[in-house]
């Protein structure tokens, strides 16, 4: 079995990617040979989940920031999503310099001193053209300075089986010692997106507090950008990119809705089950907390399903 460090894990959606044994939208995720060693993120409510769907000893409620090398175990494989509240695209108005955009040198760090043969970092579009390149190419040289030939690709979730538009930047970098250049793995459903019914079978629930009030929707029709109405999810394609936010999604946003009933112009926002299916999570996983937690802890993760097809494809660099 090959070792994996988990930076940043939240509740553990790239961890049940790269192990797989899980099953979602009919389909079985076997299981891959990697055991999850260590396991560090700074929420606990995110790691209070983690600890209910993973079988790992070592899980650590803390800042990387102040945790010695030495006392992350070897392994061969590192992986983490660093923050990316700096580089998105939704508010270009942050300083993409601060101290949280800062913890990839962290991710950097940690695979300068225990050089493992491979890592994958995840991150949101905006990275890519953020400051003209420069921040991506900032972080691509720190990863090569620490031993590794690193790769970047664009990855759109729902070519992988994941019933959402989301698109994420993954980093995978080899040792320099493994001669091998890198491929990411092909896409199986480039052409046969998953649709957003496979996360919402039924329009209508029962449960009130879903719905949006009459006076919710008044206030989104007097709004002066009616074009926010288009954000009612098309049940028939993946659904627009689930956020963090999810237990506070309005109808003047850019927020995901479902609209229930037309003529009675009834909205919904997704239950917390729907959102972990939309982040292709299986419905045996587990959350900790109320449903605010997890409804951030969901719009947080790296989808499982999309990562496990990452993580199959570092296989052959790991032998």
């Amino acid at each position: 079995m090959y070792k994996v460090v988990s930076l940043f894990s939240g509740c553990g959606g790239a961890d049940l990617g790269i192990i797989g044994d899980f099953e979602f939208n009919g389909k079985k995720y076997e299981a891959n040979p990697f055991e999850l060693k260590y396991a560090i993120d700074i929420d606990q409510k995110a790691l209070n989940t983690h600890k209910l769907n993973f079988n790992c000893s070592n899980v650590v409620c803390g800042d990387i920031c102040d945790i010695d090398s030495s006392e992350i175990p070897d392994h061969d494989v590192l992986i983490g999503g660093f923050p990316c509240q700096s580089f998105s695209t939704v508010n270009p108005t942050k300083d993409p310099f601060d101290d949280r955009a800062n913890l990839y040198k962290q991710m950097v760090r940690i695979a300068k001193d225990k050089q493992p043969k491979v890592f994958i970092a995840e991150n949101v579009k905006g990275l890519l053209t953020l400051h003209k390149g420069q921040i991506i190419s900032r972080i691509i040289k720190a990863f090569e300075d620490a031993g590794y030939t690193v790769n970047k690709q664009l990855i759109r979730c729902a070519d992988y089986g994941v019933p959402q538009k989301r698109e994420r930047v993954i980093i995978v970098g080899i040792r320099n010692d493994i001669k091998m250049e890198y491929e990411y793995p092909e896409a199986p459903n480039i052409d046969n997106w998953v649709p957003l019914s496979v996360a919402v079978p039924k329009l209508a629930i029962e449960e009130k507090k879903y719905y949006f009030s009459e006076r919710a929707v008044q206030g989104m029709k007097n709004a002066k950008n009616n074009m926010k109405r288009g954000l009612a999810q098309n049940l028939n394609e993946p659904s627009l990119t689930v956020t963090s936010h999810l237990a506070k999604v309005s109808l003047n946003s850019r927020d995901p809705v479902l609209l229930v009933n037309p003529e009675k112009e009834l909205y919904r926002r997704f239950t917390p089950r729907e959102a972990a299916r939309i982040q292709s999570f299986p419905d045996t996983f587990q959350f900790a907390g109320s449903e605010t937690d997890a409804y951030r802890q969901i719009g947080n993760a790296i989808p499982p399903v999309m990562f496990w097809y990452i993580a199959r494809s570092i296989l052959p660099y790991l032998d």
